[in-house]
């Protein structure tokens, strides 16, 4: 799937109080891709990030996958295809605390009212570390563990890009990097786009595409 951003714009007030979030920010995205989104607190990285993922709207600019504008969707549509289509991984884990592990994965699934893929649950499982976890609940895992369960959820629907913000902010350095490199592993091997917002140097330059945003505007570092 291509996802192309043309000119996207997020303005908060007006007058005296206007503050721009994002300024005409343009990025393609294309099937295996791995970029980072590096910058300081306040910069825009999770605004342009909500924006390319569909949990907000812009002030301006379009946004396509496969060249469809998913601003034209509908709350409802769009919330669909935010579950179908785009996988979520975020610094906070947001796993339900009573529900086990194999349960929080499986629930987007359950949303849709569809049955959940054992076989690629499995598979999922087995490549994150995870398959003698499924059964424990979110406080019987650790810091890492949790974030490996947060990741399969984003997966379990297979969809076509995976937007990381902060994923490894609330890890220890080792932990971090093992889940970043089991989500560089897991998105090459399954040809998935992966987009990390980071404030974290040594994990931007893990990524194939290096892109920096300050004050909302955003460029190319390197290129892959």
């Amino acid at each position: 799937m291509q996802i192309e951003a043309k000119e996207l714009s997020k303005i908060y007030g007006a007058g005296e109080n206007k503050v721009v979030a994002l300024d005409r920010a343009s990025l393609t995205i294309a099937p295996g891709d791995f970029i980072s989104i590096m910058g300081p607190s306040g910069s825009g990285k999770s605004t342009l990030l909500h924006l390319l993922s569909g949990l907000d709207r812009p002030t301006s600019g379009h946004l396509t996958y496969d060249g469809k504008d998913i601003y034209t969707l509908s709350d409802r549509e769009l919330s669909a295809f935010r579950r179908q289509r785009i996988g979520f991984i975020f610094q906070q884990f947001h796993l339900l605390p009573v529900l086990t592990a194999r349960e929080n994965i499986i629930l987007p699934r359950l949303l849709d009212r569809k049955r959940p893929d054992e076989g690629y649950l499995q598979t999922l499982a087995q490549m994150l570390g995870i398959q003698e976890r499924l059964t424990h609940l979110p406080h019987e895992l650790s810091g890492g563990q949790q974030q490996r369960v947060a990741i399969a959820r984003a997966l379990i629907a297979g969809p076509d890009v995976v937007f990381a913000d902060e994923p490894t902010g609330n890890l220890d350095s080792r932990s971090g990097g093992e889940v970043m490199e089991l989500l560089k592993t897991v998105g090459k091997d399954m040809g998935k786009a992966l987009v990390v917002i980071t404030h974290d140097s040594r994990i931007a330059a893990m990524a194939e595409r290096r892109l920096a945003i300050v004050d909302g505007v955003l460029s190319e570092v390197t290129a892959e």
